[in-house]
C-alpha cells in the first residue's frame, strides 16, 4: 500500500522514483513511461529508467509506502512529500515537512530504527481501513 495522488492514482506525484538515486534532484515522470506495481501507477522520465525499476521495483520505491518517516517513528501516519526527502543507505525515506528531514539528518538511524518499530502496527492499521 502506497501513498497515491488522489487525482492521478500515482506514486509520488509522479515523480521518477529511479531518478532520486541517478539525478541531484528527482524528475518529473512521464505518462508515456507509466508502469503499473502492486496496484499503483509509476512514471518515469525515462524508458531506461522505466527498465531498471521493473527489474527491481523494492529497491527504488519510498519506504513505508511513501509515508513520513518522521510520523512513523513517532507513531503516525502522514504523508510524505515527494519533494522533500533523503536517500540513507540505499534507501529512499519521504518527509510531510522540512523540519522532519532537518530532525532526521541529526540522527538518521535511530529515526529509521523507531520507525521500523512502529510500521508493522500501522501498517496493520492501514489494512484495516
Amino acid at each position: 500500500m502506497y501513498v497515491t495522488d488522489p487525482l492521478s492514482g500515482s506514486a509520488i506525484e509522479g515523480m521518477d522514483p529511479v531518478s532520486y538515486f541517478t539525478e541531484p534532484e528527482p524528475l518529473m515522470g512521464k505518462a508515456e513511461y507509466e508502469y503499473h506495481w502492486k496496484g499503483v501507477s509509476w512514471f518515469f522520465a525515462t524508458e531506461a529508467n522505466r527498465e531498471v525499476f521493473r527489474a527491481a521495483p523494492e529497491a527504488y520505491v519510498p519506504q513505508f509506502g511513501g509515508y513520513g518517516l518522521a510520523g512513523i517513528a513517532r507513531g503516525y501516519l502522514s504523508n510524505g512529500n515527494p519533494r522533500i526527502y533523503a536517500v540513507y543507505n540505499r534507501r529512499l525515506y519521504l518527509f510531510y515537512s522540512a523540519g522532519n528531514r532537518e530532525a532526521f539528518m541529526l540522527e538518521k538511524a535511530a529515526m529509521v530504527n523507531f520507525a521500523f518499530d512502529n510500521w508493522l502496527e500501522l501498517r496493520d492499521q492501514l489494512a484495516r481501513q
